[in-house]
């Protein structure tokens, strides 16, 4: 299965849509770990999500965030 990079960037008065967007949305990502940058003052959010398609992915978030995030697929690669 493809696996997308979620990418979601916001303006600093936009934390708190961001994070209370996700108050009685079902998600597999809800309650789980996700990467941001919002303490160090760059107001990104990150996941990692297995998919059939980019569609799929940014599905796992509420519309909020998904109208907001690009879905990148991703895979991982040796680094000589």
């Amino acid at each position: 299965m493809p696996t997308f990079l979620l990418s979601h960037h916001h303006r600093p008065d936009e934390c708190r849509f961001a994070f209370a967007a996700w108050r009685g949305f079902p998600s597999p990502l809800r309650r789980a770990a996700a990467t941001c940058s919002c303490r160090s003052g760059d107001h990104g959010l990150w996941w990692t999500v297995q998919a059939p398609d980019p569609e799929t992915a940014l599905s796992h978030l509420p519309d909020y965030l998904a109208a907001r995030t690009s879905a990148a697929q991703v895979q991982e690669v040796p680094i000589p």
